[in-house]
């Protein structure tokens, strides 16, 4: 018998050789590797006599393949099995049947009944004909297995795509989610599905509809994250923060599910836990944010922030992003000050957690016009709290934050990039030791720690700012006052964190 590794790792050597970069980007295609593979189809918890294997975006076919080669192995075989891949990119469906005739091979002398499909169509169509209700529906295939690498890309609005998903009521922005949502759907009750796809479902408001109605419809039971996305993804130039996850189709959830992580693809020496399922998705959250406990760190973390129960609401304070976007406003925007224009606040003018205004690199512009044409975009001068948006995931810090003080630029008006988020009180200014509590909040361990429990990917949304749990109104004041000209160092801040709101251990 040919061994599957080599198989599929020439095949896809022989595909990335066949295609750049940038075209396999532009598709959002990523062929998965024969470990990951292979750990994507052990995660498969229940035996079954007859096997049905959906694998949407099949790609060469790794994942229905290391699928076949688990059960064929497996101490219990089933009687038959059964293979419906999707793939329409032409150029690589030589190479899936290539994959195809090594599972009916393998098949064969393991002496189980094979049949495998290669459908060269479009997924989502195919799979929202046989979603739809009704006299002309199409006849509802439904599958024991559903094994996922789907296309990670977003879905342009004026698309046949998009067309198609809002016709059918399926409210997501990424094909990776369509994917997901429709192929859980096309699975028999107790069918389970395993998927390797960008963590960004995870939280945010963009995937919330996607994310609430995939775990009313599915029990989740494990998930898993990778420390380096180079060390998993570095021969395909993947940007996101990828996970591995296994669900179940049904509504009973368990009580608890596995929470597991490696560095790379060195699964052998992955580092795993059960955690309670309320833990890892919170009952009280409308929003169902997947926060992920990976250890009795991230424990103690949850355990210290339950310390805070006062909302940005019940502070009076909102977090909104910043209004101007430059290339839009980019005839009203002045590399340097003058009469007639407002300061423009860029992540650049962070230095030591106030903002320094002008810079003097003059590689983004410092003013912008004030204009009929500008007014909507500018706010009145007061103290404001900033937050970067972006970071690389090479960052210490996923939330940095900063102080506008007004008495430090001579301005009436001022506008934020939209590269950052801003704190405020109903548009305007927050009193000053607010304001600087505030920041040293956002800029402690604590807050950024777990702010990443539940964010994975570099983008800070005002959403997800909005999520998090703060300090009464007297602990910010009371922290505002250890901040004077400068923002303390990383471990002061810590400190004063602690000191001030009682969160020791």
């Amino acid at each position: 018998m040919v061994e599957l590794t080599s198989v599929l790792d020439s095949v896809r050597r022989s595909v990335n050789g066949s295609s750049c970069r940038l075209e396999r980007s532009m598709i959002g295609q990523f062929l998965t590797s024969a470990r990951i593979a292979r750990f994507m189809a052990s995660l498969f918890e229940r035996q079954r006599e007859h096997v049905r294997i959906l694998d949407a975006g099949a790609g060469a076919g790794a994942l229905f393949a290391a699928c076949v080669e688990a059960m064929v192995s497996g101490n219990q075989r089933p009687l038959s099995i059964h293979v419906v891949a999707y793939e329409n990119d032409q150029k690589i469906l030589p190479y899936l049947k290539e994959t195809m005739e090594w599972c009916k091979s393998t098949c064969q002398k393991a002496g189980i009944p094979f049949q495998g499909e290669i459908r060269a169509e479009d997924f989502i169509a195919a799979a929202i004909a046989q979603a739809e209700e009704g006299l002309f529906a199409v006849h509802r295939e439904r599958f024991t297995h559903v094994i996922l690498n789907p296309p990670y890309k977003k879905i342009s609005g004026g698309s046949a795509t998009r067309q198609l998903l809002d016709a059918a009521g399926f409210e997501v922005s990424n094909l990776y989610a369509a994917f997901v949502w429709l192929s859980a759907k096309l699975l028999e009750p107790g069918g389970e599905l395993v998927a390797i796809t960008p963590r960004s479902f995870c939280n945010g408001p963009y995937f919330r509809r996607f994310r609430i109605d995939l775990l009313n419809m599915m029990g989740l039971h494990r998930i898993h994250v990778f420390g380096s996305r180079k060390k998993a993804f570095g021969d395909d130039d993947v940007l996101q923060e990828n996970v591995i996850y296994y669900m179940v189709r049904g509504k009973r959830k368990p009580e608890r599910l596995i929470v597991s992580s490696s560095e790379g693809t060195d699964f052998d020496k992955s580092r795993s836990r059960s955690a309670p399922y309320d833990h890892v998705i919170p009952p009280s959250d409308r929003d169902a944010f997947i926060h992920f406990m990976l250890n009795d760190t991230d424990d103690r973390l949850m355990k210290k922030m339950e310390a805070f129960t006062t909302s940005l609401v019940i502070l009076g304070v909102d977090v909104s992003t910043g209004r101007v976007v430059d290339f839009r406003a980019q005839e009203h925007l002045r590399y340097l000050p003058e009469v007639g224009t407002a300061p423009l606040i860029y992540p650049c003018h962070f230095v030591s957690g106030f903002v320094s205004w002008p810079a003097e690199s003059g590689k983004k512009p410092n003013a912008i016009e004030v204009s009929p044409q500008t007014k909507d975009l500018l706010l009145p001068a007061g103290y404001y709290v900033l937050t970067k948006r972006f970071s690389t995931k090479e960052e210490q810090r996923r939330v940095v934050a900063a102080i506008y003080d007004p008495n430090r630029v001579e301005a009436a008006l001022v506008g934020f990039e939209n590269h950052l988020n801003y704190f405020h009180a109903k548009g305007k200014g927050l009193s000053a030791n607010l304001a600087r509590g505030l920041a040293l909040y956002l800029n402690s361990s604590l807050f950024d720690q777990h702010f990443r429990l539940f964010s994975g990917h570099t983008q800070v949304n005002a959403t997800d700012l909005r999520k998090m749990r703060y300090p009464s109104h007297d602990q910010l004041l009371r922290l505002g006052a250890h901040v004077k000209h400068k923002m303390p160092d990383q471990a002061t801040v810590d400190e004063i964190l602690e000191k001030e709101c009682g969160i020791y251990g």
